[in-house]
């Protein structure tokens, strides 16, 4: 069976690159082993977000009484908690497979194996194995938990996110191995659940890609909310043979043994490479991730990767961008390459993160004279009438020509609000400009004209 586009994969790389291709004329089908979506859909970016939601409600629940309100004794029912989410997640999965219908793409399930001459195998789960082929085919195969030899994962003491999504029972005590995206994530949620929660990075900050200033506001937020937050810490051991775990952490104090139920193994991913064919097709890899171009094509022609598997950000949204980019370029188009210094990153713990471009300190190493703006939502009307004040809005211009090198964000619906900023630095709007954008008030998005305005020392709330 032949077809225009192939893509190994459904994930928000995969499943968004098969629809583009369809819009764009090609023949498409779509290989996936296990459910429409991939990770993201059914067991990372939407199920995640689902618990978070939870956790969030039950916060204002627990502290009704601060807004004038009489709740009596809210309980969270974890299992209804985790059901939610499965729900939520399996609705998306539906969603997918109502677009393959719409778009007539070929949904094959099964193992695939890419093989030389642009040809692919499929094996079902009957052990079935048939031979398909392309003109194009697109890998996008994504990523898993990573896994450390001192923290072998055994999906019930030592577990990784997957796991983590759907336990059968709320854990007294856990801790958190690795504060990125996923860490802080998982650590806020059992937190507000009930869970005693440490949280232990090896790095001197939580979050340490982010800007220090949002990395600090972060970790007194989590202590504020009772999360036991060790940074500059590693996981020696783990002791799985009692009852729960004995946890052999070296700090900056010596030797420390935390006692909890379940370990959360939160340091990272690693590609999904291995077994799908690449030595025998004899595509180029380095340090697990794919080698492509600016158009995602392998060294080996017809073949192209996209997602967590190249060197990119791992991200959802970067996979599908790279995908669209990818099949567009395949049918004649001309796609602009896309700009990696424009690509928004979100965490969603409570306070979330968000943030694009470069952070203070990336920006003085580069070499630029810099103008730093800091608006604290203590000082917004909205943050105090929401009651979430924790955090600010922080931006980096080019004191020369006024450019906005970076935005950094922490606070409530952050997230929400980063698209501006990305939008701003892509149309190439300079601070002045953002100080004289009118703003809606009450807003938390003025904070971000109010930020601006205080770089150019014409800042009026604070």
């Amino acid at each position: 069976m032949n077809y225009d586009v192939i893509v190994l994969g459904s994930g928000p790389g995969g499943y968004v690159t098969a629809i583009r291709a369809s819009q764009l004329g090609l023949k498409t089908a779509v290989v996936e082993k296990e459910a429409l979506g991939g990770i993201c859909l059914n067991w990372g970016c939407i199920p995640t977000k689902a618990l978070l939601k939870s956790a969030n409600v039950f916060e204002y629940l627990q502290h009704a009484e601060d807004y004038g309100l009489s709740v009596k004794e809210a309980k969270a029912d974890f299992n209804a908690v985790v059901k939610r989410s499965r729900g939520v997640a399996d609705k998306m999965s539906g969603g997918v497979q109502f677009l393959m219908k719409k778009n007539k793409i070929d949904v094959i399930m099964g193992t695939g194996k890419i093989k030389p001459g642009k040809k692919i195998d499929v094996t079902d789960d009957k052990g079935k194995t048939t031979e398909y082929s392309a003109n194009h085919i697109i890998i996008a195969t994504g990523a898993r938990s990573r896994q450390l030899p001192n923290l072998p994962q055994d999906g019930a003491k030592i577990i990784g996110y997957r796991e983590a999504l759907a336990m059968p029972a709320l854990p007294k005590k856990m801790v958190v191995v690795g504060s990125g995206a996923i860490g802080v994530e998982f650590a806020y949620f059992y937190n507000a659940m009930g869970t005693e929660v440490t949280l232990v990075e090896y790095m001197p900050n939580i979050v340490p890609v982010e800007d220090e200033e949002v990395s600090k506001q972060l970790e007194k937020s989590f202590k504020k909310q009772g999360i036991n937050v060790m940074t500059g810490s590693s996981v020696e051991k783990v002791d799985t043979t009692g009852k729960g775990c004995k946890v052999t952490i070296t700090t900056k104090k010596g030797e420390e043994v935390v006692e909890c139920d379940v370990v959360l193994s939160a340091v990272g991913i690693e590609t999904n490479i291995q077994g799908i064919g690449l030595e025998e097709v004899g595509i180029v890899t380095d340090r697990g991730k794919v080698l492509v171009n600016e158009y995602y094509e392998t060294n080996i022609p017809g073949y192209y990767a996209i997602g967590d598997i190249t060197p990119g950000p791992a991200l959802a949204h970067v996979a599908s961008a790279e995908g669209i980019t990818c099949v567009e370029k395949i049918a004649g188009h001309h796609p602009e390459a896309i700009d990696y210094g424009n690509i928004p990153g979100c965490t969603y713990c409570s306070p979330e993160i968000a943030s694009v471009g470069m952070t203070e300190k990336a920006a003085k190493e580069a070499g630029y004279e810099i103008k730093v703006g800091k608006f604290p939502f203590s000082a917004s009307g909205k943050a105090s009438a929401a009651g979430t004040n924790d955090g600010f809005i922080k931006l980096i211009f080019d004191a020369k020509y006024g450019e906005l090198l970076g935005g950094h964000m922490v606070g409530a619906n952050v997230t929400e609000m980063i698209a501006e900023i990305v939008a701003i630095r892509k149309l190439e709007t300079t601070g002045m400009e953002l100080v004289k954008t009118i703003h809606p008030h009450p807003t938390m998005s003025e904070a971000i004209m109010e930020a601006a305005a205080a770089a150019y020392g014409e800042v009026i709330h604070i």
